[in-house]
């Protein structure tokens, strides 16, 4: 089954383009069956660069996805068309009443600030006490996922002296759970960040378990069955040139940045970077789907009871 998506949004010409199974509404709505609902939070700044990343992930599987784009309610985008934002996109507060099967919150470009200090936390915080009575599972990525456990758990996000750049090793540290189902005992994963979440403190918390982790840039996969969602500090969904565009960047504007490590080959960058992550993106999303599939309730409005 294909993922369902507006016709005229850019993601529908891009996944066609590459393959993936969509369909417009007119095509979803001759179907009897109950689609996934799963929502997009979406707090990164380059808004189509990410939907077209995380709609590609969950539109691999055999299940009909329909997906939902949300931002919050007050924040206004500076780095998207107001057209593409005001036709394909609906503030929180218009969308709490709902509910949906999954929900992903994105990074966000901010990790230097204290949470309490995000223009949007207070709406944040609204966001992640809904999701424990109006979304089946939660997957918090990156900030958005440091975020979550914090808010959860207290566990504290730390400033790091250099930022983690690169492709990393992580070590499978639980090959049973059903998320990581078909992954190797190891596998690469983009990283891009300037704070860390500490082991430790992870362990320390209550019902956390660390799924993927890197001796070199610490944990990446949580889950946290308590409030029913995984929270992932690295970007599996990246495209091949992501840390490529924001290694130019950088460059570009004279900031100091390091040659993202194990990236490009020889970590030369004046080669094409090679992407040896996908497959392992797509078995984390699809799993993902499928235990959501396998447990979310027919009717919507059971969730969390």
């Amino acid at each position: 089954m294909p993922i369902k998506l507006p016709s005229n949004l850019p993601a529908y010409d891009v996944l066609t383009r590459e393959g993936v199974s969509v369909m417009d509404e007119d095509a979803a709505a001759r179907q009897d069956i109950r689609p996934l609902r799963i929502a997009l939070l979406n707090l990164m700044p380059k808004k189509i660069q990410t939907e077209n990343q995380f709609a590609r992930l969950i539109g691999a599987t055999p299940l009909q996805i329909e997906l939902s784009l949300i931002r919050m309610s007050e924040h206004q985008t500076k780095n998207t068309a107001a057209e593409h934002m005001e036709e394909f996109y609906r503030p929180f507060q218009e969308m709490k009443d709902q509910y949906f099967d999954g929900l992903i919150i994105t990074g966000a470009p901010i990790e230097h600030l204290p949470f309490e200090q995000v223009t949007y936390w207070d709406e944040l915080r609204e966001v992640f006490e809904w999701t424990q009575t109006h979304v089946h599972s939660t997957f918090g990525v990156c900030w958005g996922g440091m975020a979550m456990i914090n808010y959860f758990h207290n566990v504290k996000k730390h400033i790091l002296d250099a930022k983690a750049f690169g492709c990393f090793r992580h070590k499978n540290l639980d090959p049973a759970s059903p998320y990581l189902r078909g992954f190797s005992d190891d596998c690469v994963i983009p990283v891009s960040r300037w704070t860390e979440m500490r082991q430790d403190e992870i362990d320390a918390a209550d019902g956390l378990t660390t799924l993927l982790g890197s001796d070199e840039v610490g944990p990446c996969l949580v889950k946290d069955p308590a409030h029913r969602a995984l929270y992932i500090f690295n970007h599996f969904e990246y495209d091949s040139g992501t840390l490529k565009q924001e290694y130019d960047r950088d460059v570009a504007e004279g900031t100091p940045i390091n040659v993202p490590a194990n990236y490009y080959p020889n970590d030369d960058p004046s080669q094409m970077p090679q992407n040896r992550w996908r497959s392992h993106a797509h078995l984390l999303y699809g799993n993902w789907i499928n235990e959501i599939y396998q447990t979310t309730p027919y009717d919507l409005t059971k969730i969390g009871t």
